[in-house]
């Protein structure tokens, strides 16, 4: 029995359904991902025979190829949330982890692309931590 997991975008505008089930949830931190997340890496979902259902507002979602590569990104036009992009050459869709709105239903099975990682990422163990965005006393 294959799952339902939803998600939108951050705006609110595009919403969307996945049916079946994610085999693999990858971290790539290859440049691309970089560039197109604008963070150190991007967190992927991969549900191999998925279907993937627009619910409200698929005129709002754009696709980005990138030249000679594989590399693909949907997103909101109102927003420029990353959203799911079916890749038929691997009959998969891929979903950005955060834009689901569902629970997350497996752990990253592997970070991908590693050699081209931001040297900041690599140990961040005595970076403080906060719950929320800390507060600037010194005002």
């Amino acid at each position: 029995m294959s799952h339902q997991y939803l998600g939108s975008c951050l705006c609110g505008a595009v919403k969307y359904q996945i049916s079946g089930d994610f085999q693999s949830f990858f971290l790539c931190h290859c440049t691309r991902c970089q560039k197109g997340t604008g963070s150190a890496h991007a967190a992927n979902l991969f549900a191999k025979g998925g279907v993937l259902t627009w619910l409200q507002n698929k005129d709002d979602v754009k696709t980005y190829q990138h030249p000679h590569s594989q590399h693909v990104k949907s997103f909101c036009q109102q927003c420029g949330s990353a959203l799911p992009t079916l890749i038929e050459s691997i009959d998969s869709v891929l979903v950005p982890a955060g834009s689901l709105d569902s629970p997350v239903p497996i752990r990253p099975t592997a970070q991908i692309f590693v050699e081209s990682s931001v040297g900041w990422l690599e140990t961040l163990d005595d970076v403080p931590s906060y719950a929320t965005l800390p507060v600037d006393d010194k005002k």
